[in-house]
C-alpha cells in the first residue's frame, strides 16, 4: 500500500467520527412553548399554566 492510500483511508475512517464526536452531548432539543404555557417533559407537550 502506498502512504497516499494509507492517508485517504485514515481520512475516510476519521471524517465521521468527528462529526459523531461534535454533537454527541446533545441529549434532547430545546423547545419553546407559547406564552402561558410551559413544556412537560414527562409527556413531550406544552401544558397551559394555570393561575
Amino acid at each position: 500500500m502506498t502512504i497516499k492510500t494509507l492517508l485517504t483511508a485514515a481520512a475516510l475512517v476519521a471524517a465521521p467520527l468527528s462529526a459523531w464526536a461534535d454533537c454527541s452531548y446533545h441529549n434532547e432539543a430545546k423547545m419553546t412553548c407559547a406564552a402561558g404555557s410551559e413544556y412537560d417533559s414527562a409527556t413531550g407537550t406544552c401544558k397551559v399554566v394555570s393561575g
